[in-house]
């Protein structure tokens, strides 16, 4: 229900406050309830304030020190002063306008002072100020204000495109650090693997030999002692040919092999066993001197 007022008598709801006047001149504040008026003594309900809180969007739009526009939205919330009612009702014509045009001054006063960085980081300093200007200018006025809150902070739209590409490129580099990083890693641990491969394959081959040599030396020595008459560089030989007629036969059977030509005839493997013999000899000798 709301405020119901006749000539001799006003309902006054709650949350708000009459005023008063006696020949058109102030008298008094009407408290919430039921009063009664003598029109004959020139008593009146001259109007009701609202004392609930009230808000006001102001959109502003300024400049920053970098020379960035936005466009700043700002929330007022204020309350009529119960004591002070009748200020409110006599002084001001318009407290919409008149807080409006305060917190353009405010806002226009500050903000070109601020990189349009600093004005995201001190957003709260500049409704500070406005909150401070004009709790001092309103308050006098039999207004109080309750809040101040900058609601948003809207710079250009191309100023905008071009923040998001700025951040888009750091985190596009910051990407290829970690991938560089990651493909470092990557080749370091590949080539420790092959280094480890090739030792082992190395060790792999000499084990080889190693069992080659014993096992010519086992047969040479098991030969020699079963088969009377014979001589070392005979087992040799023997065994040398016998190896290389292996290897024909190997090449001949695999079918990754097309057509190979190599030298062949009695005189042929005679020499490719001296060559064999002559090898070992030699690097025999060698380990000698060395010793």
């Amino acid at each position: 229900m709301g405020n119901v007022y006749c000539v001799f008598c006003g309902c006054v709801e709650q949350s708000s406050i009459g005023v008063v006047e006696k020949w058109g001149r102030f008298e008094k504040l009407a408290q919430p309830g039921l009063h009664f008026f003598n029109p004959f003594a020139g008593e009146c309900l001259a109007g009701i304030l609202s004392t609930r809180i009230s808000s006001l969007d102001v959109r502003i739009e300024t400049k920053t020190k970098d020379n960035v526009f936005v466009q700043m939205l700002c929330s007022i919330q204020y309350r009529v002063i119960k004591e002070n009612a009748d200020d409110a009702f006599y002084e001001l014509q318009n407290p919409k306008e008149q807080i409006q045009a305060y917190v353009f001054d405010v806002v226009r006063a500050h903000v070109p002072k601020l990189t349009l960085d600093e004005l995201f980081e001190q957003k709260g300093d500049v409704a500070q100020a406005v909150l401070e200007e004009l709790e001092k200018v309103m308050g006098a006025y039999g207004y109080n204000i309750e809040h101040i809150l900058m609601v948003d902070i809207i710079p250009d739209a191309s100023v905008r495109k071009a923040m998001n590409e700025i951040n888009a490129a750091q985190r596009l580099q910051l990407a290829s650090v970690y991938k560089g990083e990651a493909e470092k890693i990557l080749q370091v641990k590949k080539a420790e693997a092959d280094a480890e491969a090739k030792y082992l394959g190395g060790l792999g081959v000499a084990r080889q030999r190693q069992a080659i040599t014993d096992g010519l030396r086992e047969n040479i020595l098991n030969f020699s002692s079963k088969v009377e008459g014979t001589s070392s560089r005979e087992v040799m030989d023997l065994i040398m040919v016998t190896q290389y007629f292996d290897t024909i036969k190997d090449l001949g059977n695999s079918s990754k092999n097309t057509t190979v030509f190599i030298p062949h005839g009695p005189g042929h493997v005679r020499d490719v066993s001296e060559q064999i013999r002559n090898g070992l000899l030699e690097a025999a000798s060698a380990q000698i001197n060395e010793e």
